[in-house]
């Protein structure tokens, strides 16, 4: 055995025993279903605030985003950005679900829903999208880390073998510890995320030259942006794609069918895979996670500054240091044949081997560091695994609380429950380890489907949180709409379609917008209309108490209202250049990407520039909305909560039984 596959067991045996001392610490706390299910609704802020961060960026920030930024350029690097838009979910939902979860005892978002709304539609369909996410999306990540150990062993330890023993004991933690363990494992994981990330940035610039590296990779991109070299050409404007958003919008008919000029991250493909992300945090894992903290007091700080500004930070610069840098060592055959690579420290990572980025970086240090090497795959693991786990406690939840005591058990014991939820955690695992393991390409399509689906949500949790005009009615057919709509313009819809024998005449993404775009401008304009056709008056004055419960509670004081227009105004032209058409004007307003660093007004490549312009103003605008705004601040106190509650409990509790 190697002498680094002896620290890379080592490390991983000392994050198993990490993970399986909270879970078995936390069973001896689980008192009753609160406990198992929410971990008493009592995690600390800071408990939260690394949990979250890290169930939130994952695997796909850590491994996916640099992969794609040394496949696709500076285009897709712009989803940097989405360290900004993924927590403003959170701005907007998350507080104001806490609080009825805290009143009303919810456990679930299903629960929530079905008693705001009436009707057990949407508990169902909630319990559908937590499926979605819960087995072919866990799948896809269980398949990463299994792999990731593969290539780090050179093929000794197979994949598989990897996944399932790795995914043993996330199912053993969280099954005995509940959300509990999840939490607080979590936050070891969160905080692992921040430093592998930091790590592989740095590696990747040690590789470089360090200090004096960075001005070789400047030097490096000035080159490839005077060259028609890269994965997708040059522009119409005569621009190296890798520097370069194709465009607005490219009315192709769909991946597999047309594919796009210059590249498919055009700015109408940046801002819906934006909306994508933007379901993480829309999920019902991140609504469970919510109701499980004992104030509102982490939210704040981990959607501003945590989130947008500490990852963002990591995004922007060294994840696409790493991402870009790659192409410079080694990474991409046309560069080194061309002779513009900086060195040959990685092997030829194209024609699809663009997901090993993340271990041939660590494989440059197997001889002079093997212990460190260790350390950051065990870092990417935590990573990974902090979103399987919430995924799968908050899943396991979701089925015992809204299906079995809702249909089947209904007076079921603390001891059945937590039977219930172990063996429904239990066959969440299974099932997407099967599919990894025998179905990769099925786990693959149906696992595509997951944040949009999750992002279909939005339009129940705004009415539930801000608008008592959206009815029951509109909420169901809208979110109907808009999963079929990411259905039909994803891979799987193909599929589907070609087995019944016909075919649809778009592919997966037309007019290069992602499935997730599609999903939620059918769900609002589904939902809008029916709501209009549908309204109540006896329905509107029911949901109506719910918001006076807001009303006295968290809105926003009085000699502040005027700033709501303000607030709303820098939002919407924020997302218009950053992530919406707008991101065009990047491409050579500070200087055209072939102008090199004398021609580039802050010395990078405009879009690069852009990019973190872009990204301090986003910070700057989540911290009005969180703080200014009063959208994820701690309450104004305890005698004002109770106070409101009282007077509208009864009445709301009446009804809604």
């Amino acid at each position: 055995m190697t002498e680094q596959m002896v620290w890379l067991f080592a490390f991983v045996a000392l994050y198993w025993a990490y993970c399986m001392q909270w879970g078995v610490s936390s069973a001896r706390l689980a008192q009753g279903p609160s406990d198992f299910f929410l971990a008493n609704r009592n995690l600390p802020a800071w408990v939260f605030v690394l949990c979250a961060t890290g169930a939130s960026f994952a695997g796909w920030a850590m491994l996916g985003y640099p992969s794609l930024v040394m496949r696709d350029g500076l285009a897709f690097a712009q989803l940097a950005l989405a360290a900004v838009t993924i927590p403003l979910t959170g701005v907007l939902f998350m507080k104001r679900q806490w609080l009825l979860s805290k009143r009303f005892g919810y456990i679930t978002p299903g629960e929530m829903l079905s008693d705001y709304f009436g009707g057990d539609a949407l508990r169902i369909l909630v319990v559908g999208i937590a499926l979605v996410c819960a087995v072919p999306y866990v799948g896809m990540h269980l398949s990463a880390t299994g792999y990731l150990i593969q290539w780090l062993s050179a093929g000794a330890v197979p994949a598989r073998l990897a996944m399932w023993l790795l995914t043993a004991v996330v199912f053993l933690y969280v099954s005995i510890g509940g959300l509990r363990a999840v939490a607080y494992v979590g936050s070891l994981q969160g905080l692992m995320l921040g430093a592998g990330m930091l790590a592989l940035g740095w590696l990747a610039m040690w590789h470089l030259g360090g200090v004096e590296g960075f001005n070789a990779f400047i030097e490096g991109l000035a080159k490839l942006g005077a060259s028609t070299l890269g994965s997708w050409g040059n522009s119409a404007e005569g621009y190296n794609a890798y520097l370069h958003i194709p465009g607005v919008v490219q009315f192709t008919a769909g991946m597999g069918r047309e594919d796009p000029v210059a590249g498919m991250w055009t700015s109408a493909m940046i801002l819906s895979t934006c909306f994508a992300l933007m379901g993480i945090q829309a999920s019902p894992a991140f609504s469970m996670l919510a109701f499980s903290c004992r104030d509102p007091r982490g939210f704040g700080p981990q959607q501003v500054w945590v989130s947008a500004a500490g990852v963002g930070l990591l995004l922007v610069f060294f994840g696409l240091v790493q991402g870009l840098g790659a192409n410079f060592l080694g990474a991409s055959a046309a560069l080194r044949e061309a002779g513009l690579a900086l060195g040959s420290v990685l092997p030829d990572l194209g024609q699809g081997k663009d997901a090993q980025l993340y271990a041939r970086y660590l494989l440059t240090l197997a001889e002079s560091a093997p212990w460190f090497m260790a350390l950051l795959a065990v870092c990417a693991l935590a990573a990974i695994h902090s979103m399987v786990s919430l995924f799968t406690a908050t899943t396991g939840t979701i089925i015992v609380r809204d299906v079995f005591l809702r249909y089947l058990t209904p007076r079921a014991d603390l001891t059945q429950q937590k039977l219930y939820a172990r063996c429904s955690m239990a066959a969440i695992i299974f099932a997407a380890l099967l599919l990894a393991t025998f179905a990769p390409s099925a786990q693959a399509q149906m696992g595509s489907l997951a944040l949009g689906f999750a992002l279909q949500l939005w339009p129940a949790l705004a009415g539930a949180c801000w608008f008592p005009w959206i009815t029951r009615q509109g909420t169901s057919v809208g979110l109907v709409a808009g999963m079929l709509g990411v259905l039909f313009t994803e891979t799987l819809g193909n599929t589907i379609c070609s087995f019944l024998g016909f075919e649809l005449p778009w592919g997966r993404w037309p007019w290069t917008i992602h499935s997730a775009g599609w999903g939620i401008f059918l769900n609002i304009v589904s939902c809008t209309v029916v709501s209009w056709i549908s309204a109540d008056r006896h329905d509107r004055v029911r949901r109506a108490q719910f918001h006076a419960l807001f009303a006295q509670t968290v809105a926003i004081a009085p000699k502040k209202r005027f700033l709501r227009p303000v607030a709303w105004s820098m939002t919407l032209i924020w997302f218009f250049f950053a992530m919406g058409p707008g991101a065009i004007l990047g491409n050579d307003l500070l200087g055209a990407p072939n102008a090199g660093p004398k021609g580039w007004i802050m010395g990078v490549p405009s879009l690069w520039a852009w990019q973190m312009m872009w990204w301090a103003l986003g910070v700057l605008i989540l911290w009005f909305l969180a703080y200014r705004m009063q959208m994820s601040t701690p309450l104004h106190g305890d005698n004002i909560f109770d106070e409101a509650v009282s007077t509208h409990s009864i009445s709301i509790s009446k009804e809604s039984s």
